[in-house]
């Protein structure tokens, strides 16, 4: 099946693209790591300005433009392509979740924490399946949705802060307590659905992450030379450079198509897909880099280190599998 945007999201795509490319983002990136927020902050308010926040919320509330699950997903491929720093998924997450909330009847936090959301005021953080939040010191409120309580929280704080394989990500545990915003079995479900909404942006991100990945290398290989010859022009580093395209180009349907759904097995075999694609793109990147991409100094560092992170964020290649296979009707051929 072949998916095409329309006029309005091509042009969505390339407007992001064009501000990413203007705002320093691996500059905002290493700040990021580093502890210094302000940097990204300042690129997460250019963001919520052009309405990629505002695309998760309902427009029942003031500033929200969605839900809108296929443009989240083109501007989570360019968030991914641009290595933008910060809890991206969760805030988007979040505002699923409270929207989802709302549908069940009680709007009390939606109306409360929704329109902050859209607007960027505010950012959000929400622990995954593992019990680890994204960023949760950097994040302005941290949800938990507690589901063997039946309760929604705002927690109070966070534990230690731990590094992962990406410095960008930092990872804490949220503190017990804090204020209960809803309660009962609509709350396991809310949880549910926003975790099918983190998974697809993070395959968006991570399908972004490749593409970038690909680019760079493509690049590199045309200047390197060995034998007084570009490396690109080897026929075995054009086909290592083919199967990474095709390996993206088959995810790239995947996501949009799960967009569409918004079914958990369509978004879990997106997810399978782009991450794969993603860490297969890293590994080529590396590769044909050299000793070269190994380097800190060199940019190419910030998506390395990405691919394999948010391969096994929000569902990882095994759970993404266990959903499609769930989802098999054993009677079919």
């Amino acid at each position: 099946m072949r998916f095409r945007l329309t006029d309005e999201q091509q042009a969505f795509a390339g407007s992001l693209h064009a501000l990413l490319s203007a705002s320093a983002v691996p500059a905002a990136a290493r700040s990021w790591a580093a502890g210094d927020a302000r940097p990204g902050r300042a690129l997460w308010s250019r963001l919520a300005g052009a309405g990629v926040f505002a695309l998760a919320v309902p427009e029942a509330y003031e500033g929200g433009l969605g839900p809108r699950p296929v443009e989240v997903a083109v501007a989570f491929t360019e968030l991914g392509r641009h290595a933008v720093p910060g809890p991206l998924v969760e805030t988007v997450a979040a505002a699923a979740l409270l929207a989802r909330l709302a549908e069940r009847g009680g709007d009390g936090p939606a109306r409360r924490l929704l329109p902050p959301l859209a607007s960027g005021a505010l950012t959000a953080t929400l622990p995954s399946a593992h019990g680890w939040a994204l960023d949760a010191d950097a994040a302005g409120v941290t949800l938990v949705a507690d589901a063997a309580a039946g309760e929604l929280r705002l927690a109070p704080g966070h534990g230690p802060v731990r590094a992962s394989a990406d410095p960008v990500r930092r990872l804490a545990r949220p503190s017990p307590g804090g204020e209960v915003l809803a309660a009962g079995p609509r709350v396991a479900e809310a949880a549910r659905y926003a975790a099918d909404w983190a998974a697809l942006a993070t395959a968006a991100q991570s399908l972004g992450v490749g593409y970038a990945l690909l680019d760079r290398t493509v690049a590199y290989a045309g200047q390197r030379t060995q034998f007084g010859a570009a490396v690109g022009s080897f026929q075995a580093v054009k086909h290592r450079l083919a199967d990474t395209l095709l390996g993206l180009a088959f995810a790239r349907p995947l996501v949009l198509g799960a967009a569409l759904s918004l079914r958990t097995a369509d978004i879990a075999a997106a997810k399978a897909a782009a991450g794969d694609a993603a860490y297969a793109a890293a590994r080529t990147a590396l590769q044909l880099h050299g000793a070269v991409g190994y380097t800190e100094e060199l940019d190419l560092a910030w998506w390395l280190r990405k691919a394999r992170p948010l391969r096994a964020a929000w569902g990882d290649p095994a759970w993404c599998r266990r959903q499609v296979l769930a989802d098999v009707d054993p009677g079919e051929p």
